[in-house]
């Protein structure tokens, strides 16, 4: 008896059997045979069909279990699909197998065709992905991937506060003080290995300590916020030198040619607080006095502008905790009504992760709160927006907007 070549099957017939009694595998192949024998004229006779090698060899699978027989019975064909569902409806007939009483249903015709291209289709992807991942980077790609792999090797935690710092804080007679991780960074991928990072908002003890004993060079963000942290560094630590990156830019992200510049032009403290006072003659409820103590600035800070919404002492530590935590990230963290943190993103792309949710109750962002912010935030209903700065009327919005100055 001939058989048919699985590759050359285009149909295979999946049918079910149930018997009231036990029967073997050689009982059904006669029964399937002999009882559609003569039923569908000469073209269709299964035994000449499986000669010619249209009909493969038919698989039955069968187990016993109390005193009943039950599996599948699996046909292979190369006939076209009328003549195959002819087969398939033939075999439902059978009604008995040896001395018992049977019940045959077809299942499912299976294309085989259709599973192969299902096949193609999804190990083609898989190759795809692997030649994808697998393709050789361009040259700036394995200098950007070599340039972080060393930056990320020379990093480490100093001090009992753990700051992100280069490894050469403790050989060095003259220290480079950041805001964050992400400007220490920046900073040791130039060649810099004596810098540290605050951290936050508030002066570390660890960098208190170390202005004791070394030469103290402050290099803050070109913000207001650099301002802020100038003064506030310059009231509890013995600050030497102060140094702004160019006005709107990060330390993170400056080239070298910017930072080497920047060094160059490093003031004395004082000076740069006069500096500052002069460029920004109305806030002189802000002016530094030398050595004239942490508590006394405090006591001359503007008082914060009443909230449009209840802000618990919870929610404002919280708010203030998570600006810390942002600082030198570029990111932005999304709050819910519980303060849980929806997710985190970079500034960049706040519109559109805005614009897929419907939960965001707060937005706390490294970065100044601007006009195109509000915008994406009013029309998501925010009730929050937490920023290092914001040059926003408060009067021209229904958000409340926090900043630096709402935390000291």
């Amino acid at each position: 008896m001939g058989k048919i070549s699985p590759v050359s099957s285009k149909y295979v017939i999946n049918t079910s059997i149930e018997t009231d009694g036990t029967v073997d595998r050689p009982d059904i192949i006669g029964a399937i045979f002999g009882q559609t024998e003569g039923l569908l004229g000469a073209d269709l006779e299964l035994r000449e069909l499986q000669r010619s090698g249209r009909i493969g060899r038919i698989d039955v699978k069968i187990e016993t279990r109390n005193g009943k027989t039950e599996g599948k019975i699996i046909v292979p064909s190369s006939l076209d699909k009328s003549e195959t569902a002819i087969i398939g409806a033939a075999m439902e007939t059978i009604q008995r197998i040896g001395p018992c009483n049977a019940s045959v249903k077809v299942e499912n015709i299976e294309d085989v065709r259709v599973a192969k291209r299902n096949f193609i289709i999804s190990r083609a992807r898989e190759l795809l992905k692997t030649l994808t991942e697998a393709v050789l980077p361009d040259s700036q790609e394995i200098t950007n991937e070599v340039s972080q792999s060393v930056r990320v090797m020379d990093i480490v935690e100093y001090g009992k506060d753990k700051l992100p710092a280069g490894p050469a804080i403790d050989e060095s007679e003259e220290i480079i003080v950041v805001e964050g991780r992400a400007d220490v960074l920046n900073l040791l991928k130039h060649g810099f290995k004596n810098v540290i990072a605050m951290n936050g908002t508030s002066v570390p003890q660890t960098v208190i300590e170390l202005s004791n004993k070394k030469t103290i060079t402050a290099f803050v963000d070109g913000d207001r916020g650099g301002d802020l942290i100038i003064k506030e560094l310059s009231q509890v630590a013995e600050i030497d030198y102060a140094i702004k990156a160019p006005d709107g830019k990060e330390v993170e992200e400056l080239t070298k040619k910017e930072i080497h510049k920047a060094l160059r032009g490093r003031m004395a403290v004082e000076q740069m607080k006069l500096d500052i006072e002069r460029r920004n003659p109305e806030r002189g409820q802000f002016q530094m006095r030398p050595r004239m103590g942490y508590q006394k600035l405090r006591s001359e800070l503007p008082r914060p502008i009443p909230r449009k919404s209840e802000i618990s002492f919870e929610q404002r530590s919280n708010f203030k905790k998570m600006l810390e935590d942002l600082i030198g990230t570029r990111g932005a963290y999304l709050l819910d009504q519980n303060l849980t943190i929806l997710g985190k993103v970079p500034i960049s792309e706040l519109s559109s992760t805005i614009g897929n949710l419907n939960s965001v109750f707060a937005v706390v962002l490294d970065g100044e709160v601007n006009s195109e912010i509000i915008d994406i935030a009013e029309k998501a209903n925010v009730k929050f927006l937490i920023g290092k700065e914001s040059g926003i009327d408060l009067n021209e919005t229904n958000i409340d907007i926090l900043t630096n100055n709402d935390f000291v």
